[in-house]
């Protein structure tokens, strides 16, 4: 799949702008501050209804502007079709083939969308909370049902929290609407769990020979997900539901003094290793960057094998991070396959025939000029 059109409405920086793109490599280039992340941010809030970079919808939306609206066309084996994203202070309409999208669980996968910037590089060594919003988001792309029980848990867990905090400070005594939540909130947890033990093993697979190639054949990579919970990924639903019933049993009265979930989905964790050693712990820089880079190829992968298409990548001023090896690694992988768009403050340095048979675009100032 690819984008074919872009126009943007008080998105940002821009209060109107409308851009053609070809099925390759597309090159934005031009000094920092000037609008060339605005742009990649489009794309993929256009796709994935959210932003990369801001969990504040209002910062999408330009300087004294009431909303902001993102308009694609999309090509896939299917046809063509546009889309449309509304962003204001009310929220969010979403529309794929120009029917409006009850859900935004219904609109997110149509066109799928791999970002790697330089945050990415912080997969590994950053936050368990960086490691579960990518496992959440990419998950989320293929499985349009996943998306709804994230949805639905967070939502069970604020109210759950919420009743705990009343407990706590004595607002309340009865306990049996805490038993309501609770089975609520295992019996989401439990398949937002069981669908993230699959994805982890389908993203290894993908990911080990990737990085080993990258590696040259010195090192190995494994991704292990941990879930809070003490469950394997062996375990069927009914030992899960059970193993989390008695567990929330031992851990009641904490939770109440505490006035929060102690256990669940947002608290898990996603670990690599590197030759069998933790490398968000022990692996050198290097070893941290090939791996989230193994990680996010793995994931272009993962998604053709899971929709039969290959997404749109966004390279985000990521070349200039990575060393001359990595780059081309990188860009021989993606060349002639995958529609890519890459944010640059110079070509001069990136050596390789994808970046100089790109089309590009120069931006200054919130203007964007194709280069012929």
């Amino acid at each position: 799949m690819y984008i074919e059109q872009l126009e943007l409405e008080n998105f940002r920086n821009y209060k109107t702008l409308s851009l053609s793109f070809e099925n390759k490599v597309n090159v934005f280039v031009g000094e920092n501050a000037q609008g060339k992340t605005n742009v990649m941010e489009a794309i993929y809030v256009l796709g994935m209804a959210k932003s990369h970079r801001t969990s504040n919808d209002k910062d999408l939306i330009r300087w004294d502007e009431e909303y902001a609206k993102i308009r694609g066309r999309i090509q896939k084996k299917s046809g063509s079709a546009p889309m449309e994203l509304t962003i204001s202070k009310k929220g969010k309409k979403a529309k794929f083939n120009h029917i409006e999208q009850r859900k935004l669980s219904q609109y997110v996968g149509n066109m799928n969308v791999v970002m790697f910037a330089p945050e990415d590089l912080h997969l590994v060594k950053g936050s368990p909370q960086v490691r579960r919003r990518f496992i959440d988001m990419e998950i989320g792309q293929v499985s349009p049902l996943y998306l709804y029980h994230v949805g639905l848990y967070q939502k069970i867990l604020q109210q759950r929290n919420q009743y705990l905090k009343q407990l706590q400070m004595k607002k309340q005594t009865d306990q049996t609407f805490l038993d309501v939540l609770t089975e609520q909130y295992i019996d989401i947890a439990v398949k937002i769990i069981q669908k993230r033990f699959e994805f982890v093993r389908i993203l290894e697979n993908w990911a080990k020979p990737i990085h080993s190639g990258i590696s040259r054949g010195l090192e190995s990579l494994t991704i292990r997900y941990k879930p809070s919970l003490d469950v394997s990924e062996q375990a069927d639903s009914s030992k899960m539901v059970t193993t989390f019933e008695e567990k929330l049993s031992t851990l009641r009265n904490r939770e109440i003094d505490r006035g929060i979930s102690l256990i669940g989905p947002h608290r898990d964790e996603i670990y690599f290793y590197v030759n069998g050693r933790d490398v968000q712990t022990f692996g050198s820089q290097g070893q941290q960057r090939t791996a989230a880079l193994s990680v996010k190829l793995a994931e272009i992968e993962l998604i053709f094998e899971e929709v039969g298409e290959y997404p749109i990548l966004l390279l985000d001023d990521v070349l200039s991070e990575l060393d001359d090896f990595r780059q081309s690694h990188l860009l021989n992988t993606i060349q002639d396959k995958v529609q890519t768009f890459v944010t640059t403050t110079t070509t001069s340095g990136i050596d390789h025939e994808t970046i100089r048979e790109a089309t590009s675009f120069s931006v200054h100032n919130g203007n964007i000029t194709r280069v012929e």
